[in-house]
C-alpha cells in the first residue's frame, strides 16, 4: 500500500477504536428523542463499525467530528491492511485535509450533502482524481486520472471523504483479488481465503472496520460474491440504474448491460442511503436511463410473493449453505409473507450462457489492454477461447433472450427470488483452477444475464467461522423491493458480525 502519515499516535488511536472489538446495533437511539423528532443514531464502539448513516447522523450534529472518524479509519486502515492487502493507495494526508474543512463548513453552518464528512473507500477500478488509479493492470500502474468517475464525483458532491483506493483483478475479470501490481487480498475472517472478486479490497477492509463503505462493479458477481464472502451487504442495481463513466471496464459493447455498479456497506441501509446519490443518467453513459427509485421503508413486504430455492440445477450448495437458505425463508414466512419452494423454469440452463463472456475470442479484453498500454497482463487463460462463428453466436444470442423472457415470466407470478450467493463458502487462495470450480458462480452470474437488481446481506455463519450470505432478487427496477427484504432478513437472522482481526 501507498500511504501518506495517518496524524495518530498510538493513544489515539486506541482511544478512537474504543480498544476492543466488541459490537453494538445501530438500530437503537443513544438517548429518547423528543416528541416530533428524530432520534440519533446510534454510534457503534468502535466507532470504525458505525454504519454510514449514523456516522454521518453524528457528523451533522456536532456528536463526533468528520476528523475524529476519518483519524479513527485511517487508523484502523493501519492495523489491518498489513495482514489484508485490500487498501493499495492511501491518501491520509489529503483526507485530513477535507474532513477540517467538513468540520469547518459545518460550524458555518454549511451541509455539503448527505454524506457530510463521512469517509469512504473506492475500487481501485474507478478513476480518482489526483490519486493512481491502476484498474489492477500493469499499462496504468502510475496513471493519476484528472476527474473522477462520475459515481466518485457524485459522492464527493455529497460529502463523502476519500481515504484511499481497494484492490482489484486485472480490469476486474476474475472472481479472486489479485494482480501484477499489488498482490492479493485475504479474507479478513481467515487469511488463507481469498476475500472473492472482483471487488475483494472493497468488500475486505469494510467488513474489517477500515472504511464505512465502498463502490464495486459487478460483471458476473463482482459485488454480490464477495460481499458473500466477506459477511457485509452488497447490491447490484437493475441494468440501467447506475452510470459506467470513468471505470476500467467501460460502458459498451454487445455485453453492456451485464455490468453494473453499486455499493458494498455493513448493513443495508447504507446501500439504500448510498445507492440514489450516484444512480441517475449522466448523459454520458447512453446505457443509463431515467428510473424511479423507491424506498425500502414503504414496502409492505406482507403483500410480496417470494420464491426461494436452495439448488439452481447446475452446482449443489455445500449443506450449510442450503440450510442458511432455508432459515431465511423460514424467517419471512414467521413474518406472515408468503413463500414457496420453486425455482425459476430452466435457471439449470443459464451456465450456458457464460460462452457469452468469451464469444469474441477475447477481442474485448485485447482492445482494453492496448488502450491502456498493458503488455504483460494475468488475462491470459481467458484470452485463448476461438471466437464464435456469426451463426453460432446468434444463436446463443437468441437462446440468452429466449432464456431471459422464462425468467421474466417467472417474475409475473413472484415479486422476489431468495436463493444461495455461491455453492461455497470463501475458498482457499489459488484453488479457482478448475472448470468444475466455476459453476458455484452461476449464482450470481446469471442474474447479470437477467438485468434483475441484487441484494446480499449476511444470514449466517459456516463450522469453519466464515460468513454465509443471502441473494435477494427482485423485479428490474426494485431495488426497494429487494433492500426492504434485506433489510427484515438482517434484523431476523443477525446480519454482519465483525472479525476478529
Amino acid at each position: 500500500m501507498t500511504e501518506s502519515s495517518t496524524g495518530l499516535s498510538r493513544r489515539e488511536m486506541m482511544a478512537l477504536l474504543g480498544g476492543g472489538v466488541a459490537y453494538s446495533s445501530l438500530a437503537g437511539c443513544s438517548t429518547p428523542a423528543p416528541a416530533g423528532t428524530t432520534a440519533p443514531k446510534q454510534l457503534a464502539r468502535p466507532i470504525t463499525y458505525s454504519s454510514t448513516e449514523a456516522l454521518a447522523d453524528a457528523i451533522r450534529t456536532k456528536r463526533v467530528s468528520s476528523e475524529e472518524v476519518v483519524k479513527a479509519h485511517l487508523g484502523r486502515i493501519e492495523e489491518v491492511n498489513p495482514k489484508l492487502n485490500a487498501v493499495v493507495q492511501l491518501v491520509a494526508d489529503r483526507a485530513l485535509k477535507e474532513a477540517r474543512e467538513a468540520d469547518a463548513a459545518l460550524a458555518k453552518g454549511e451541509l455539503k450533502g448527505p454524506l457530510h464528512g463521512v469517509p469512504m473507500t473506492i475500487k481501485d477500478s474507478f478513476d480518482t482524481e489526483g490519486v493512481i488509479s491502476t484498474g489492477g493492470t500493469k499499462g496504468r500502474a502510475a496513471f493519476v486520472p484528472k476527474k473522477d468517475a462520475n459515481v466518485v464525483a457524485r459522492l464527493r458532491e455529497a460529502g463523502a471523504i476519500l481515504l484511499g483506493k481497494t484492490n482489484t483483478p486485472e480490469l476486474t475479470l476474475s472472481f479472486e483479488t489479485n494482480n501484477l501490481i499489488y498482490g492479493r487480498t485475504s479474507n479478513p475472517y481467515d487469511m488463507k481465503r481469498t476475500s472473492g472478486g472482483s471487488s475483494g479490497g472493497a468488500a475486505a477492509i469494510v467488513a474489517a472496520g477500515g472504511s464505512p463503505f465502498d463502490i464495486g462493479s459487478d460483471y458476473g458477481g463482482s459485488i454480490r460474491l464477495p460481499a458473500n464472502w466477506n459477511g457485509i451487504a452488497g447490491i447490484k442495481p437493475s441494468a440501467g440504474r447506475v452510470p459506467r463513466t470513468g471505470h476500467i471496464f467501460p460502458f459498451g459493447g454487445m455485453l453492456d448491460s451485464l455490468q453494473q455498479v453499486g455499493p458494498l456497506a455493513r448493513y443495508v441501509d447504507d446501500l439504500a442511503l448510498t445507492l440514489p446519490i450516484i444512480a441517475g443518467p449522466d448523459w454520458i453513459d447512453p446505457g443509463i436511463i431515467e428510473m424511479p427509485f423507491g424506498d425500502p421503508k414503504d414496502v409492505d413486504l406482507k403483500k410480496l410473493r417470494i420464491s426461494f430455492h436452495t439448488d439452481n440445477g447446475i452446482a449443489t450448495p455445500i449443506p450449510e449453505i442450503i440450510e442458511v437458505v432455508r432459515a431465511a425463508a423460514k424467517a419471512l414466512a414467521d413474518g406472515q409473507i408468503s413463500v414457496d419452494e420453486i425455482r425459476p423454469p430452466g435457471l439449470e440452463q443459464g451456465y450456458d450462457f457464460l460462452a457469452l463472456y468469451f464469444a469474441d475470442g477475447g477481442a474485448a479484453f485485447r482492445r482494453l489492454l492496448n488502450m491502456y498500454g498493458t503488455t504483460e497482463h494475468s488475462l491470459q487463460d481467458i484470452m485463448g477461447t476461438p471466437p464464435l462463428p456469426a451463426e453460432e453466436l446468434d444463436a446463443l444470442v437468441t437462446r440468452w433472450w429466449d432464456f431471459r423472457s422464462r425468467l421474466a415470466t417467472f417474475l409475473g407470478d413472484y415479486d422476489v427470488v431468495v436463493c444461495p450467493v455461491n455453492s461455497d463458502v470463501a475458498v482457499i487462495h489459488g484453488s479457482m483452477t478448475t472448470d468444475e470450480s466455476f459453476l458455484g458462480f452461476s449464482y450470481t452470474f446469471i442474474y447479470n444475464l437477467t438485468g434483475w437488481p441484487g441484494t446480499v446481506v449476511r444470514a449466517g455463519t459456516s463450522s469453519e467461522g466464515m460468513p454465509i450470505g443471502v441473494q435477494i432478487l427482485g423485479r428490474p427496477g426494485r431495488e426497494d423491493v429487494t433492500l426492504a427484504v434485506a433489510k427484515y432478513l438482517e434484523t431476523a437472522l443477525g446480519g454482519f458480525q465483525p472479525p476478529s482481526i
